[in-house]
């Protein structure tokens, strides 16, 4: 009989560790994100810009910051859109992003990145870029709200 007890209580532990889990997974939220970055340099490069977020109906403006370290040449301009996966708040859009990243743009070009953030916020972002930027780096692309 002990025995029945204790194997029923753990079941029902189990099922609201399960369901805990659940619950905090579907309280992450996803965003849309409007993004144009100025990108510059020789070696070292820097990048700035602004954009938008929407999250939960609203739209909030975002600054954009960064440097880059690494094979660096020329100077462009990206439109990106995209989304934001994971918010739990719109503060956890803020914060540096970072990916491992390879591309060229020669007078226009798609673009695809992939980041993330120390809050766990994924950016998934396409769009256009304009300009001549070769670069092998690792960036860091920093967001903050207006």
């Amino acid at each position: 009989m002990n025995r029945i007890l204790r194997s029923a209580a753990l079941a029902a532990s189990l099922a609201l560790a399960g369901v805990a889990m659940t619950s905090a997974a579907a309280l992450a939220e996803n965003a849309r994100v409007n993004l144009t970055i100025y990108k510059a340099g020789f070696i070292v490069g820097a990048s700035g810009g602004r954009g938008t977020v929407t999250f939960r109906g609203k739209t909030y403006p975002v600054n954009i910051g960064g440097v880059s370290l690494g094979a660096t040449i020329g100077a462009s301009k990206a439109q990106l859109v995209g989304t934001a996966h994971n918010l739990r708040t719109i503060r956890d859009i803020t914060g540096v992003y970072t990916a491992a990243g390879a591309g060229l743009a020669l007078a226009g070009g798609g673009r695809v990145a992939q980041l993330q953030n120390s809050n766990g916020v994924d950016l998934k972002l396409q769009g256009r870029q304009i300009g001549f930027m070769f670069s092998i780096d690792l960036s860091g692309l920093q967001l903050s709200l207006r």
